[in-house]
């Protein structure tokens, strides 16, 4: 029974996310057909910083990928497409979609420093040599950001060029929800004593280490870095709920790198396609989502795995592929 409505929910929301970017594609049909000054000249609206702010914030933290699902929203809201307007009023269109996907990421991170502020402090007390389990877990965390550190400044350009694309997305959602079903039976093999798992205070340096190198999988868009550092939690001992407090913690500093480091490296692009008007509202719309969603996530998984997911992600990648083939999308 509870199996049932575990899919019927996946259906729901599958379907009520189609919807959603079907009416938005809708509007844009319209739109080309009669193009104001303003979307000749390429930007983005209010009603699409909205859109995105929603998408993001509601599925940075959820073993989704934030990624792929806002290069699908921008996708269908025609915000990747350079073939608007000339190139001397809209330059650099995708460029400045695909930055604005990674710098939108920054209201969750204010999401995360105010739900787990105390947790926060520890740490920072800890670098101070006032807390000896803050510090533990400030290095924990450092140590598992490296290896993203690493291969994102030395991979970061032909990432974009080749893997920030609808295709890439629908293929590594399909593959990550198999790789869900193979952890939940992983999980449920070892029975109910060993599933428990670690509290985070138990987590050293190489199995952090080991929890990095999972994440750095999420860079291929799609994947979902909640996923890969969960399912890295998991495999390296973690109760559920201590691998995933520690991917809200360890997403807190690698989601802000990549942020700064976009926003220093596209911020002219961005500033020329979007204002900052409506890139702030959907900066200000992901917290409240992201707020929302976390609190969803850690009361749900607290209850039930991840196995609702599964079925989620290989919909939607079955759905947005028909989509593509129909050329709806």
């Amino acid at each position: 029974m509870m199996l049932k409505k575990r899919k019927i929910t996946c259906l729901i929301w599958c379907a009520a996310l189609m919807f959603a970017f079907a009416m938005v594609n809708t509007g844009r049909a319209d739109d080309q057909k009669e193009p104001s000054k303003d979307q000749s000249q390429g930007g983005m609206s209010l009603g699409q910083a909205v859109v995105l702010g929603v998408v993001e914030g509601l599925t940075e933290y959820l073993p989704v990928s934030s990624t792929g699902h806002l290069l699908l929203a921008e996708h269908a809201m025609g915000m990747d497409s350079s073939g608007k307007g000339s190139p001397q009023d809209r330059p650099n269109a995708k460029d400045a979609a695909d930055a604005y996907a990674i710098c939108i990421q920054a209201g969750a991170i204010i999401a995360v420093l105010w739900l787990y502020f105390p947790r926060i402090r520890r740490m920072l007390r800890g670098v101070l040599g006032k807390d000896p389990e803050g510090f533990k877990m400030f290095l924990n965390t450092v140590v598992a950001f490296l290896p993203a550190a690493v291969i994102g400044l030395l991979f970061n350009s032909l990432i974009k060029a080749y893997l920030f694309g609808i295709w890439p997305v629908v293929v590594a959602w399909f593959v990550g929800g198999l790789a869900i079903f193979v952890l939940e039976r992983w999980r449920e093999a070892r029975g109910a004593r060993a599933q428990r798992g670690l509290p985070l205070d138990q987590l050293r340096w190489n199995t952090a280490l080991i929890i990095g190198l999972a994440q750095c999988l999420a860079m291929w868009p799609g994947v979902s870095r909640s996923l890969a550092t969960i399912a890295g939690g998991v495999l390296v001992g973690l109760s559920m709920s201590a691998a995933v407090e520690f991917s809200f913690l360890l997403g807190m500093v690698t989601l802000g790198a990549a942020t700064g480091y976009d926003a220093l490296k596209h911020g002219k692009i961005m500033l020329q396609n979007f204002d900052g008007l409506s890139m702030s509202v959907g900066l200000a719309v992901a917290f409240v989502s992201a707020v929302l969603s976390v609190k969803w996530l850690v009361a749900y998984l607290n209850r039930h795995g991840l196995v609702i997911f599964a079925y989620y992600r290989i919909v939607l990648a079955l759905l947005v592929a028909a989509l593509i083939l129909a050329k709806v999308l």
